[in-house]
């Protein structure tokens, strides 16, 4: 055991948060409950139903607890995600669901409610978007919250740490882990479970903190008060590092953090070329949470916000008050930046359980975005008029998803107006004068985007769905990993039409796929000619340094070589070639 203590050790998982931390390993106990099922006499059935439901109580309680916590120590922006365990924790779903298997199948209250979880397990599996599947997690961490007040089990609290320079080693660990964390005391984290898109590494990335998850075993290690160093940018974890990759990780962590500076002074500047062109370079939201981050890295405003948390973890829908308090909150925040907004962009098979549509074959294909909001008018108008109302408390533009014809986009604008109407008939102020946009991102849309620019007000790009449809891969699925190819040819071309056909209509053209914040594809997207970016906010900087660097006139000619290759590789290892020879420094 002390060899093994005492030797390096390299273990790697998945970069969730950038950056480098050195320090101790501080192992936390954040295991998962154990579940034994046992079968319960029926006349024991209602002591189990009781010890349920005050399991339930004692979790409210902590939640509340923890809300006026997280209030005092990081300001009320930071409590939706409380709100969001409160939620799921009065959803009847949850609730109801394990009561009826405790009375159906005579089982103990533990083991009714993992059932009831795998259930939710099997609904957020099908769900082909990663950041909405990565809302199990979610529900994950209440069920897991009611499970140890059943059997008596409590963990450590993170902010109750007080040791300086931890690095947190956990099985998992949740959102309002995160929010309890102290930067000066934990500098970094690294979990068993846990993918890039979960909540808690978008709240990592938000706070800057280093994070790797997805070890799946590394608790197991006996690493517990040992030196450990983590790479949050490579999902490298080093344990009991020698003395010379100390220092060589020491030398990158003071380099990384000097460049770190170095980016954020560019905050406050223009993202405009050396000669002259603007670029407006904004951010992707899920969570209030992301602001402070987006706003301290110079983001101009978002242009993404994705609206299907509010629907998610519940069995009926929001209404139009509580999404208008969701959205406005968000716009007032931003002001007087811009908020682009995406309408409901899910299959209704992932939905509130009171929408009861069928299951589908190929939902990814099937009844979802625009098409769902279609076949539900009164669902879509009650996130139209939430949004119009929200429009009055600053600067908001809506966007319709998966638009793949124009019949879908003036189904969707005559009931826009009609919402309009509606408001004015009761009132009810709202943005008259809303801009409004499409995603582009299946091939048709691509194909006809000049009878599509005529339509609408802008057009937003969105490469994550538009690269899968055309190249008719997963980018989930390993095995095709490697053909998931932003510098396609064919991407290329398409990225081309829709640039030159909204700016033909006099219209702007957006992109908010990972592919805008890949500094190596700015040159690229700089010469098609798109107007807005929208990305993560620790990719801002590092897109305007490049940026800023960059004439407009050299990257037109760089895609007008781009587009005579044949290959996604020739076209990658050209574009390497020519960004590495101008822009070496920026890509430290």
């Amino acid at each position: 055991m002390g060899s093994a203590r005492s030797e390096t050790r390299v273990f790697s998982g998945i970069g969730a948060s950038p950056g480098i931390a050195i320090g101790t390993a501080r192992v936390t106990d954040r295991s998962r409950v154990m579940v034994v099922e046992a079968s319960v006499p029926p006349e024991d059935i209602p002591g189990e139903v009781a010890r349920f439901t005050a399991a339930l109580s004692r979790s409210r309680d902590d939640l509340l607890a923890l809300k006026e916590s997280i209030a005092a120590r990081r300001g009320a922006e930071h409590l939706y995600v409380v709100d969001a365990h409160l939620l799921i924790l009065d959803d009847s779903m949850l609730r109801q669901g394990t009561i009826d298997l405790i009375e159906r199948d005579g089982v103990n209250a533990e083991a009714a409610l993992k059932k009831n979880l795998d259930k939710f397990k099997e609904f957020f599996a099908g769900i082909d978007d990663d950041y909405l599947r990565e809302r199990f997690g979610d529900v994950e961490t209440v069920v897991e919250r009611i499970l140890r007040h059943m059997v008596g089990k409590r963990h450590e609290r993170i902010d109750a740490i007080d040791e300086g320079k931890r690095l947190i080693v956990a099985h998992d660990l949740s959102p309002t882990d995160i929010l309890q964390m102290d930067k000066e005391k934990v500098v970094g984290f690294v979990t068993d479970l846990g993918g890039k898109t979960s909540h808690t590494s978008i709240l990592a990335r938000a706070f800057e903190i280093p994070a790797v998850v997805g070890l799946e075993t590394i608790t197991a290690e006996d690493i517990d008060g040992l030196p450990i160093i983590i790479d949050g940018t490579t999902g490298t974890i080093v344990v009991n590092p020698s003395e010379e990759t100390f220092r060589d990780y020491l030398r990158r962590k003071q380099h990384y953090d000097y460049l770190e500076q170095e980016l954020l002074k560019l905050k406050d500047l223009p993202a405009v070329t050396l000669d002259g062109h603007s670029m407006r370079l904004m951010g992707n939201i899920e969570f209030p949470e992301e602001i402070p981050s987006l706003k301290g890295h110079g983001g101009q405003g978002v242009g993404l916000y994705r609206t299907e948390m509010l629907y998610m973890n519940r069995p009926g829908l929001p209404d139009e008050e509580e999404q208008y308090r969701a959205y406005a909150t968000i716009v007032e925040n931003v002001a007087p930046e811009p908020v682009t907004i995406r309408t409901l962009d899910i299959g209704g098979d992932k939905l509130a359980t009171d929408l009861h549509l069928e299951d589908e074959m190929n939902p990814a294909m099937g009844l979802r975005a625009i098409r769902l909001s279609l076949r539900r008018p009164e669902v879509f108008k009650s996130q139209l008029r939430a949004i119009l109302r929200a429009g009055c408390k600053g600067s908001v533009r809506l966007f319709f998803p998966m638009i793949s014809g124009i019949e879908e986009v003036r189904s969707a604008k005559a009931v826009l107006r009609e919402c309009m109407e509606e408001l004015r008939s009761a009132g009810i102020p709202f943005d008259e004068k809303i801009e409004t946009g499409i995603m582009i991102e299946v091939p048709s849309a691509v194909t006809i985007a000049d009878l599509l620019a005529r339509e609408v007000d802008f057009f937003s790009v969105g490469t994550n769905d538009l690269i899968q449809y055309s190249l008719a891969i997963d980018r989930t699925n390993e095995h095709l990993a490697h053909l998931y190819q932003p510098l396609h040819p064919a991407i290329l071309r398409s990225l081309k039409t829709v640039a030159d056909a909204a700016h033909a209509a006099g219209i702007r053209v957006c992109m908010c796929g990972e592919m805008a914040g890949e500094p190596l594809y700015l040159p690229i997207l700089l010469g098609l000619g798109f107007d807005e970016l929208s990305m993560t906010a620790v990719s801002i900087p590092r897109v305007k340094k490049i940026l800023r660097r960059a004439r407009r006139s050299d990257a037109e000619r760089l895609v007008a070589r781009a587009l005579t290759f044949a290959t996604a590789a020739e076209v990658e290892s050209f574009v390497k070639s020519e960004i590495s020879a101008r822009f070496s420094e920026s890509f430290d």
